[in-house]
């Protein structure tokens, strides 16, 4: 039979192949883009849109994660479930003084002293020219948004909906679980590398961030960590703030978004949006009066 001969030719293939040498070189790595994700069959998972692969995270908790201060930091502006006045979840204004305007925002930064020692991409194959640029007291750029869809599933964001899918963030809820995309607005940032190291200013997970795109102004975090060499990635939740198609397989946005992050700031907990609303409009505010 056909299946019989296959199997003696296997057989004596198997009988006459070499040893292996002390001096061959080892057997190669598997494929680094092939992850297994949890409770999802096993497939091969492609950059996400040409921008990133296996994601960074969950990185511990503690002093021991916390970048060491900057000789450039400013000082330490903590945001507590009270901290402050103005904007409720996710960035809606709650009471409380005249909300800071995107156009203030933007002609605050309309300038650039870079903190950055080279430039960014938007997407794999983009040129590099993004620049982080940098005050006293916050960094910021100006880049596209994808959207990243990574942390806790939901009925959005998961294995089905978003085919670059991975159920972690580089930091994570106080319980230990990974962040919502879908509920919370947070932020990636670029992973540590020769071109900037978001420690050395001051921005750690959870430290506080403006979002402005058209005349919209929302707050968040810094949730997750992206590709050391691309820039302009924002969660589910950010995306659909500033009114940005949140589809995590054709969603974002192809320019005009800026980010800024304050320095040596922190939500605590992470999770709670409505710190994060209140103390970012109390940034902001004293940010663009230039205090």
């Amino acid at each position: 039979m056909r299946v019989q001969s296959l199997t003696l030719v296997a057989a004596s293939a198997a009988l006459l192949a070499p040893s292996t040498f002390p001096d061959a070189p080892p057997a190669p790595l598997p494929d680094p883009a092939r992850i297994l994700l949890s409770g999802t069959p096993d497939r091969a998972v492609p950059l996400r849109a040409d921008r990133s692969g296996v994601r960074v995270g969950p990185l511990p908790h503690g002093p021991a994660a916390r970048p060491a201060p900057s000789s450039r930091s400013a000082p330490s502006s903590r945001a507590r479930p009270d901290a402050g006045t103005g904007a409720g979840a996710g960035g809606e204004r709650t009471g409380g003084d005249r909300p800071v305007r995107a156009a203030e925002l933007l002609a605050r930064v309309r300038d650039c002293d870079p903190v950055s020692r080279g430039r960014y991409r938007s997407d794999a194959g983009a040129p590099a020219d993004i620049p982080v640029c940098g005050t006293q007291d916050a960094v910021y750029w100006k880049a596209d948004l994808d959207v990243d869809c990574d942390g806790r599933p939901g009925d959005r964001c998961n294995g089905r909906t978003d085919p670059h899918f991975t159920p972690a963030t580089a930091y994570t809820e106080s319980d230990g679980r990974p962040l919502d995309a879908e509920r919370l607005p947070y932020v990636v940032v670029p992973g540590p590398s020769d071109t900037w190291d978001p420690g050395e200013d001051d921005i750690r997970g959870g430290s506080l961030a403006a979002l402005v795109h058209g005349d919209r102004v929302r707050y968040a975090v810094v949730g997750d960590v992206g590709p050391t060499d691309l820039i302009g990635e924002a969660s589910y939740a950010a995306a659909r703030s500033l009114g940005i198609p949140a589809d995590p397989a054709g969603g974002g946005v192809a320019s005009d978004v800026t980010y800024i992050v304050f320095k040596d700031t922190e939500v605590r907990p992470i999770e709670d949006t409505a710190a994060a609303g209140k103390a970012g409009e109390r940034l902001a505010r004293k940010f663009v009066d230039g205090g």
